[in-house]
Parts: C-alpha cells; sequence; structure tokens
C-alpha cells in the first residue's frame, strides 16, 4: 500500500511539472546544437543538472584520445566547441545504479522553405514542441530529467546511483558515448530516451557503410560493343546485394522482436556514381551504402557475408572473375546490442509501462542503431531504448514531439527508476 502512494505521488509531480519540463525543453530546441555547436544547449543542460542536485562533468573530448580507440569513428578530429556532460546523482547506498543516456546533437535542418516555423523556435502550440531536435532527443532527454525531478520533489532519496549522459555526436557515429566509456562511466544498466514512439528496443540493429567499385572498360559510345559498362555490370551487383538482403534477413523473421518489421536487417543502397561523358562507355561505377547488422551478429561476420556474395559473381560471369568487384567498409558504424529478454530492468520497465499506462507495451528490436550498442558491447552495461517522438519525424523538417508522450515517459521512466534503484523517503 505504502508503494502505491509512493508512485501516486511521484506520477502528481510529473503532472505538476508539465509547464517547467516544457519551457526546459523549449529553451533546449532554440539552442542549436549542430555537431560543433553545442556549447550552448551543454551550458543549459549543465545548469539544469546542477539546479537538481547532480555533480556535474563537462569537458570536449579529445580527438587524440579516441582516436587512439579502435571503434572510434567521426568525421571530425577536434571537438573543442563540443563538450560532453555528465551528471552523477549519487545515491543513498545499496541500490542498482542506472546510467540515463541521450544525445545532444542534431542533424542539419535541410531547406528552409520545407519548414513552416523556424527550425529553432521551440514554439509550443498548447500540445507540440516544435523544433530540430525535437524528436530526435532533446524531449527523451526532457522526459528522463523530469522523472528524477519529479522522484526528488515526493520527498525520496534514490538507493542507487543515477549517472545522467549527455553526449555529443551520436549522430555521427558514437564519439560522444565512446568518449564517456573511456572517462570511466558505466552503471548496472541503461536507459536510452531515443524516439521508440513509447516501444521498448531491448535489442539495437547495429550497421556500417560500405562503398563498392564495379570496373568496366571504356569505349565510344557509337562502338560500345568493343566495350565494357560498368553501369550495365552494376546492374548484377545491386541484384546480388539485394538477394543478400533476402537471404540474411529469412532468419531474423522468425524472431519475436522482429513480428512487425517487413525487413528487420535491411542493407540501403544510398548512392551511386558513374560515367563522365554521355557519349562513352563508362569504366568505373561506385556505389555506397549502409549494411544493417543484427543485435546479436558479429559485423565481421556481416562483413564477410557481403564479400563472399560480391565474389560469387565471378562464377556467373567471367568480367567479374578477371575483374573481381572491390568492396570496402568505410566511415559511419554503430555496434548492434542486445538484452536478455529475461533481463531484470526489461521486466520492470514492462511492469512500469503497465501500470502507468494501463496498456502492456509493444517490446520490439530496434530499426536503427543508437549509442546502446556501446554501452553494451564496450562498456557491459545492459541497454534498452525507451522514449517519446516519432521515428517518422527525426531528421525531417516540421519536426515536433507531444508534449503528453513526454509526460507518460517520464511517468514510466520515473517508476522504473523507483523499482531499480530503490528509494528511502527523506
Amino acid at each position: 500500500q505504502q508503494r502505491k502512494m509512493v508512485h501516486s505521488e511521484v506520477q502528481a509531480q510529473v503532472d505538476n511539472l508539465r509547464q517547467d519540463a516544457t519551457v526546459f525543453l523549449q529553451d533546449l530546441l532554440r539552442a542549436d546544437s549542430l555537431a560543433g555547436n553545442e556549447t550552448k544547449a551543454q551550458e543549459i543542460m549543465s545548469a539544469h543538472l546542477t539546479s537538481l542536485g547532480f555533480k556535474v562533468d563537462v569537458w570536449a573530448p579529445s580527438g587524440t584520445d579516441l582516436a587512439s580507440n579502435p571503434n572510434f569513428y567521426s568525421p571530425r578530429t577536434t571537438f573543442e566547441n563540443s563538450p560532453n556532460v555528465v551528471g552523477i546523482l549519487s545515491g543513498s547506498g545499496e541500490g542498482r545504479s542506472l546510467l540515463l543516456n541521450g544525445h545532444i546533437d542534431v542533424v542539419p535542418v535541410g531547406d528552409l522553405k520545407t519548414w513552416d516555423r523556424d527550425p529553432f523556435s521551440g514554439d509550443f502550440d498548447g500540445v507540440r514542441v516544435h523544433g530540430r531536435g525535437a524528436s530526435d532527443m532533446k524531449g527523451g532527454l526532457v522526459a528522463q530529467l523530469l522523472a528524477i525531478q519529479a522522484i526528488q520533489k515526493a520527498g525520496l532519496r534514490l538507493k542507487g546511483d543515477i549517472i545522467f549522459e549527455c553526449v555529443i555526436e551520436e549522430e555521427s557515429g558514437g564519439a560522444g558515448t565512446l568518449a564517456a566509456i573511456m572517462r570511466g562511466y558505466k552503471a548496472d544498466a541503461a536507459l536510452i530516451a531515443e524516439p521508440s514512439e513509447m516501444k521498448i528496443f531491448p535489442q539495437q540493429q547495429g550497421s556500417m557503410w560500405f562503398k563498392i567499385q564495379v570496373k568496366g572498360k571504356a569505349a565510344h559510345g557509337g562502338t560500345r560493343y568493343q566495350g565494357v559498362s560498368a553501369i550495365e555490370k552494376a546492374f548484377k551487383v545491386v541484384t546480388a546485394v539485394q538477394q543478400l538482403e533476402t537471404e540474411r534477413n529469412v532468419a531474423f523473421k522468425e524472431l519475436p522482436l522482429y513480428r512487425n518489421t517487413p525487413i528487420p536487417v535491411p542493407i540501403n543502397l544510398g548512392k551511386i556514381s558513374g560515367g563522365e561523358w554521355p557519349s562513352s562507355v563508362p569504366d568505373l561505377v561506385i556505389l555506397e551504402g549502409r549494411m544493417g547488422v543484427a543485435p546479436t551478429e558479429d559485423m565481421e561476420t556481416a562483413k564477410q557475408q557481403m564479400r563472399e556474395k560480391l565474389a560469387s559473381l565471378a562464377l556467373e560471369d567471367d568480367w567479374f572473375a578477371a575483374h573481381p568487384i572491390d568492396i570496402q567498409f568505410f566511415g559511419a558504424r554503430w555496434l548492434p546490442g542486445a538484452t536478455e529478454l529475461d533481463d531484470p530492468l526489461l521486466q520492470i520497465l514492462q511492469k512500469s509501462y503497465e501500470s502507468c499506462l494501463g496498456s502492456a507495451p509493444s517490446v520490439e528490436a530496434s530499426p536503427w542503431g543508437t549509442d546502446g550498442g556501446a554501452l553494451s558491447n564496450l562498456a557491459g552495461v545492459p541497454s534498452i531504448v525507451f522514449g517519446p517522438g516519432e521515428t517518422k519525424l527525426a531528421h525531417q523538417s516540421n519536426e515536433s514531439i507531444d508534449m503528453n508522450d513526454v509526460v507518460r515517459c517520464a511517468l514510466v521512466t520515473a517508476s522504473t527508476i523507483l523499482e531499480w534503484c530503490g528509494y528511502d523517503s527523506n
């Protein structure tokens, strides 16, 4: 009975703090935090954490230190205007620790003409807050801190420590979370408030970029039969990549977490270039794409499957035997992550969802990569994605978030924190 009263009081405090949370989110959205420009938003975050009693650690990651780690990738090498912010809220003792993780960086806004509002307006229309990063994922960060603030307002002190990570570089490969891991931050488990649409993702797809070079033989277009078109040969490569995607997904479709996912682990061809002149037979085509990696799959195994599929084309086309296809894996990559379905945090999160919202949650595998892969694999921290926000609005113009979802996420998160960390009444 007392436990029920405690949870009810915390839920009441979440509702009482709704307006404050809305203003906080507006402030974060008005601080443009594109890569290389995160300082202002992180100053706002740091001040908020300090006001909640967190001990705050702010640092710009060292590009040199990061470059020494084989898991590092970023399109840049210095991070002067891009600080990480970590807050530590020490518990009273004897409770399990929890890491709350999210990223402050946002993707570019694209064509301003496609936006109905200033992308950094932070406008609130009474239901939704608008701006780049609202769904992905400043709304999630606000939901997590709203949960903590409500627990404090209810006069409770957690037994377990809370480590709140507000990191940079998630959109570009995860260097911010990697820097936090290298700095020594870890906990017994982690919640990541990416825009999961209030679904629970205990497992997260990984991904990596690849580049395929298809060779041809140049000739004049008037005597094209004297050459070999790299474009025509590239058609066969595209077909082979599509076949590989189908083959890889046969097994994954049978897994319970993928029941609602048409293509569990996609391979996307996102860029093609080739040829230099309309009247010439092209001698080179370059294909670039993203290869999804299943949560429980090894990255090297996925790479080898791609290499073997492309090499098999030599068995059906002598041109490829004499001119092997070149495949390189380059640039951004996100490690996959898998938390067991009987994990205690997952059990608590599901029960909290049901008790707070009155229905069973959807439990699925994430269709995209997150920093959870790094936390699971490199820090040994079981990680689960659960947040407000809609994936379809992430990286789009007119991005926004429903404050009702932020509040609902905070309710579930607060209940989960209480049950995971334990608490004392002040």
